[in-house]
């Protein structure tokens, strides 16, 4: 048995609850892992609010490290005692110990902790798509501006670094001054308090008038618009995240009016859809973390007890950089 956390109807943090599940052997493909720290993601959320709809009743929950218990036939890139995290489908990751596909299962290198692991690869490997395979048609080169929504968040903080460490003038935004100065200490050129700024105008002035190449955007409703126009002619809206809420419907006609615009709607899962490409991703993950390049900012951490008050501060926005819960 295993404790795991829950939802049997779609709703608020109060339908996260502690149950204890059975857990079997490994099939064909699987593995069978004992978490040591769960990775805390604004997917989660959609999970348990029914904005992504799961078959219920459902343990939510993407991201985890821990140690590989048991091996199911036909796995020939894990065994029995290996460290390793994943970021991975389906959810069910909010739990003790868990039965998985193996495909997107990581070997853990020994100088990256458990924690770390559990904080980095959901985030960690969406901000490596985004800065190495979500690019414009007119490609990204050392000195291009590129603008970043929630540039404090787990993505975001790990994004500032990873940008300036591939020589690009990244400019985030967020919601508060301290946000914003957390953003420039990771790497950010420019950081923009959008609750007291317009961040067009600024966008505007730091790139005397041409606009950024791209924009990266998980808020969704609220930026959505006022993104557009940011972008220079040619550049690319990729969207990736709906935490403000899902983009309304629009006209294809305004991304010609706005300058012959590209757009693009972006998950995780689609990179990461075979063993190889993941195991790629991740290696070049691992590589720029254990360089120091980018450094995994774990700023809360809740016992699995407290999930529901770890996803009311998530949604209140009171959180930056990563969360875990640890077991």
């Amino acid at each position: 048995m295993s404790l795991a956390v829950q939802i049997r109807q779609p709703g608020g943090p109060e339908q996260l609850q502690i149950v204890d599940v059975p857990v079997g052997e490994p099939g064909p493909g699987e593995v069978r892992i004992r978490h040591h720290a769960v990775g805390l993601n604004f997917i989660d959320v959609y999970h348990r609010t029914g904005l992504y709809p799961l078959q219920l009743p459902a343990t939510i929950g993407m991201e985890g490290a821990g140690v590989v218990e048991a091996v199911g036939p036909g796995v020939t890139h894990l065994a029995v005692g290996d460290r390793v995290a994943y970021a991975s489908h389906p959810p069910g990751s909010y739990c003790e110990r868990r039965v998985m596909p193996a495909q997107c299962v990581c070997k853990l290198p020994d100088g990256i902790s458990f924690e770390t692991g559990a904080a980095m690869m959901l985030k960690g490997l969406t901000a490596q798509y985004l800065l190495k395979k979500v690019r414009p048609v007119e490609g990204l080169e050392p000195g291009d501006h590129v603008l970043f929504h929630a540039a404090a968040g787990g993505v975001g903080l790990i994004a500032c670094q990873w940008a300036k460490h591939l020589g690009l003038q990244l400019i985030g935004t967020a919601g508060t001054d301290d946000k914003c100065r957390l953003a420039l200490a990771n790497g950010a050129a420019h950081a923009i308090n959008y609750r007291t700024e317009d961040f067009v105008a600024r966008v505007r002035e730091i790139t005397g008038g041409k606009g950024v190449k791209v924009v990266y955007d998980s808020v969704g409703k609220d930026t959505w618009d006022k993104s557009l126009d940011c972008l220079r002619p040619f550049g690319l809206m990729a969207s990736f995240g709906n935490a403000s809420g899902p983009v309304p419907p629009f006209s294809p006609a305004i991304l010609g009016a706005k300058g012959s615009l590209y757009v693009t709607r972006q998950t995780l899962f689609t990179h990461i859809a075979t063993r190889e490409s993941t195991q790629a991703m991740a290696d070049d993950l691992f590589a720029v973390v254990l360089s120091g390049a980018v450094k995994i900012h774990i700023d809360q951490r809740y016992p699995l007890a407290e999930v529901q008050q770890a996803h009311r501060d998530l949604e209140a926005r009171k959180t930056t950089g990563c969360t875990i819960l640890t077991l």
